[in-house]
């Protein structure tokens, strides 16, 4: 094995760790089907949308009147 080999085999696995590691950022960071707020369950439609929302729609409209009134 020579150093192409070597260097070749290194791009390699660090291109497959970068990948993996972008992967693992964009898995949804809700996994469950309840809403954080009220805990009410979020519609299906709504999490296929948007994979990873953390809020049913009217407690997101509450937390985004409260954010703009924030400013």
């Amino acid at each position: 094995m020579d150093k192409a080999d070597i260097a070749g085999e290194l791009i390699d696995e660090t291109t497959a760790a970068n990948i993996a590691k972008q992967t693992r950022a964009l898995q949804p960071a809700n996994n469950t089907p309840d809403c954080l707020e009220c805990g009410e369950e979020i519609p299906a439609a709504r999490r296929e949308a948007l994979p990873g929302c953390a809020h049913c729609i009217e407690c997101q409209q509450l937390l985004d009147t409260a954010n703009r009134n924030y400013r």
